[in-house]
């Protein structure tokens, strides 16, 4: 189609006709018109990305604090043993206590999120039971209605 424009609402903006010096009519586009068809649409980058980005921050800052709060007691056990602070010292400990924290999270976290998918993925007894619940509700409403649950299970297998 072409000389056809698509105007999605919202997002871009109308081009401006202009003449040039032979008398045509050209077209001036805006910045946010002059994307792709596959980006019209599209949220801008700090929209898309924003839990990403809140929870990059929390991450820095946490970090930044567990760096803080780390060389004020690293600080504080050299003075205590005569010693002047070496940053020598302090970054070996400083990683091995970060790596602790996130390989403790990191398990927990593996662990519950694969564990749960396991045991739902087998069936265990919660969700066994909540299926065989709402079923049952299904069935009794079926049955109010004059319809009978057995034969319309059939007709629904015979189907597939």
């Amino acid at each position: 189609m072409a000389g056809m424009d698509i105007y999605f609402l919202g997002t871009c903006s109308q081009p401006t006709p202009e003449v040039n010096v032979v008398g045509q009519n050209t077209t001036k586009r805006t910045r946010r018109s002059s994307l792709h068809n596959n980006d019209l649409g599209k949220p801008r980058f700090g929209k898309a990305y924003s839990f990403a980005l809140v929870t990059g921050l929390f991450f820095l800052l946490s970090w930044a604090g567990q760096f803080i709060a780390q060389i004020v007691v690293e600080r504080n056990e050299a003075e205590q043993h005569g010693q002047s602070f070496q940053w020598a010292d302090f970054f070996p400990q400083f990683l091995a206590s970060t790596f602790e924290n996130w390989q403790s999270e990191f398990l927990q976290l593996v662990w519950q999120a694969a564990g749960l998918a396991l045991l739902f993925f087998w069936g265990s007894s919660q969700s066994k039971e909540s299926d065989e619940r709402m079923e049952a509700k299904l069935d009794r409403l079926l049955e109010e209605r004059g319809i009978d649950p057995d034969g319309l299970t059939r007709k629904v297998n015979e189907s597939l």
